[in-house]
């Protein structure tokens, strides 16, 4: 028995740190020691690398995730008087890369068992501007692709996918970041692939998208002071590639390691009545990136606090859908019902799930949550 309420993260960044340690100081101090800091030999190999393991044929390394979606989309030429839609539930960044390259976003509910944008309900939003699908994988699984990518094909439209949370997953045999034509990865610090500071990428087997992705991502030049097209500064810096290409060699590792704490999970909330688990689904491997449980809307306060109060820390990912929010129905004026996302919203949770998650703890957090619904 515990004497003492333990404290369980979230996510645990400084247990995976010690957990490499040794490779990680290696890579930071052959930096520093080269002096070369910005591009290089640490970010061509960490994007080789990567472009191997996503089973594409280029990355294109830059500064963060939400730039990766706005390089891709002005990539493709995508730009004012252009549609895109996407998914109600994400991170407001996937909404702000399509505003801020002067496109209009297009918010489509999601399907509520893979909470990524339902493919069926997207198809019936495309109008003569719509120029892309703008497709999330959220929480590790991949969205449903085939009814978009078969449209997209037959209607000359693009399929862009955020990766951000699904490093390493699949749908259909088919690894995130390979199967729409150009894709975006963020490698915030808590991503499964994260990096220890702000990184992104692009994804693409289009060498003409490659070399515009390039080209934008680096200030418009094809050399130091030859500048083609208007760019910006959006590059990724060689620490974090560095760090990365570490980290790229424990990913499946540690993709195995969350699957089997999702499994033990599973296992230990079998039958509790009061809280619905994530789905899997036979065509698409999940890399849990997050554990998203969802309990009734009216009690969500009370169940996050009395775990608080146990020492263990949740998550909301996100409590606000995209079609509430207020640069959404305030500054854009677009005033649209979402009402599986906005459910969806009001009943997630996100459990604490890292590779470093250990036994006990993922006991005692499990003992917890039955308590709960059995007081």
């Amino acid at each position: 028995m515990r004497n003492s309420f333990p404290s369980i993260p979230l996510v645990d960044l400084r247990a995976q740190y010690l957990s490499i340690k040794a490779e990680v100081d290696e890579a930071i101090a052959s930096v520093l020691h080269s002096g070369r800091f910005i591009g290089g030999e640490e970010v061509k190999t960490f994007a080789s690398e990567f472009s191997t393991y996503h089973q594409t044929k280029y990355t294109i390394p830059c500064a963060n995730g939400t730039d990766a979606i706005e390089i891709a989309l002005q990539s493709l030429g995508i730009g004012p008087g252009d549609e895109v839609i996407l998914p109600a539930l994400t991170f407001v960044a996937t909404l702000e890369a399509v505003c801020n390259t002067g496109a209009s976003p297009v918010i489509c509910d999601i399907d509520p068992g893979r909470y990524t944008l339902d493919a069926q309900l997207a198809i019936t939003l495309v109008t003569d501007r719509t120029k892309a699908f703008l497709p999330v994988h959220l929480y590790g699984l991949m969205a449903d692709l085939d009814p978009l990518i078969h449209y997209a094909a037959d209607h000359h439209m693009f399929l862009i996918e955020d990766a951000a949370q699904a490093h390493g997953a699949t749908y259909k045999g088919r690894k995130a970041g390979s199967i729409g034509d150009i894709n975006t990865f963020s490698f915030y610090p808590g991503k499964n692939l994260g990096a220890y500071g702000d990184a992104g990428a692009m994804t693409t087997s289009s060498e003409w998208l490659f070399e515009k992705a390039t080209k934008l991502a680096d200030h418009g030049r094809t050399t130091k002071y030859d500048h083609e097209i208007i760019g910006r500064n959006s590059r990724m810096d060689a620490l974090q590639a560095a760090i990365l290409k570490v980290k790229l060699d424990h990913l499946d590792e540690w993709t195995t390691k969350r699957q089997e704490v999702a499994a033990r999970y599973r296992g230990l909330l079998h039958g509790v009545t009061g809280i619905h688990l994530p789905e899997e689904y036979p065509d698409s491997e999940h890399v849990y990136h997050l554990f998203v449980v969802r309990v009734h809307a009216s009690i969500r306060g009370e169940f996050i606090n009395y775990l608080h109060q146990k020492g263990i820390e949740t998550g909301i990912h996100y409590p606000i859908a995209l079609s509430r929010l207020k640069v959404t129905t305030v500054q854009l004026g677009i005033d649209i019902e979402c009402p599986q996302a906005e459910k969806a919203s009001r009943e997630v949770v996100s459990l604490p799930i890292y590779p470093e998650l250990t036994h006990e703890d993922q006991d005692y957090i499990c003992d917890t949550i039955k308590a709960f619904f059995n007081a």
